[in-house]
């Protein structure tokens, strides 16, 4: 079974090796803007829909996975920060507080154009942090590039309080359980493809 995934992620990639099923990564190339009075639910869906059909276009088989992550604290969306001084403004804000991962995920098999998608989501609530706290934890990981300024896989467990929601994975930008329960809506079982990766 061929299975690209429309990302260049090296995240979310590493999470797709978790089930040891053979697969290619491929750009998707689509424009990520917001549609003014998109819901941060309907953009992470929209997105994901986006990048699995760019991809699949250019096929005639296969099953491509296409994925879009948001966070959002209150009605604000949190992207990447970029730099040190963003990240460490964006962690003193979520400080003590709660933020919403959602996470698009869109499935279409190339060979007749068939397409399931859904939004997985989970709360991540952070502990109270000093200026100290965040500083070092900057220095040592800089998670510049990830939306939220932090890397759960990483150091960045240690900032929470609790995490809430069915799939850590969908933190890091691939939730896998609902990854398979769409290719088993398709009679699509992943152990017949899994391969020993030791």
């Amino acid at each position: 079974m061929k299975i690209i995934l429309a990302s260049t992620s090296v995240y979310r990639a590493a999470l797709l090796h978790k089930l040891s099923v053979p697969f290619t990564c491929q750009a998707p190339h689509v424009d990520e803007s917001a549609v003014d009075g998109e819901s941060i639910h309907q953009q992470v869906k929209r997105l994901a829909e986006l990048k699995a059909q760019a991809v699949a276009l250019s096929l005639t088989e296969g099953y491509v996975i296409g994925s879009d992550q948001l966070a959002s604290y209150g009605n604000l969306i949190l992207g990447k920060p970029g730099n040190y001084q963003n990240a460490f403004s964006q962690l003193s804000q979520l400080s003590g507080q709660s933020i919403v991962f959602y996470t698009g995920l869109c499935l279409i098999n190339a060979a007749n154009g068939q397409q399931q998608s859904m939004v997985e989501c989970f709360e991540v609530e952070f502990k109270q942090l000093s200026n100290k706290q965040i500083q070092r934890y900057l220095e040592l990981e800089q998670p510049f590039d990830c939306a939220g300024s932090f890397k759960c896989e990483g150091l960045g467990i240690a900032l929470f309080k609790r995490l809430n929601g069915r799939d850590p994975n969908t933190l890091v930008g691939l939730p896998l359980i609902a990854l398979t329960e769409l290719f088993a809506n398709w009679q699509i079982d992943l152990f017949d493809y899994m391969q020993n990766n030791t």
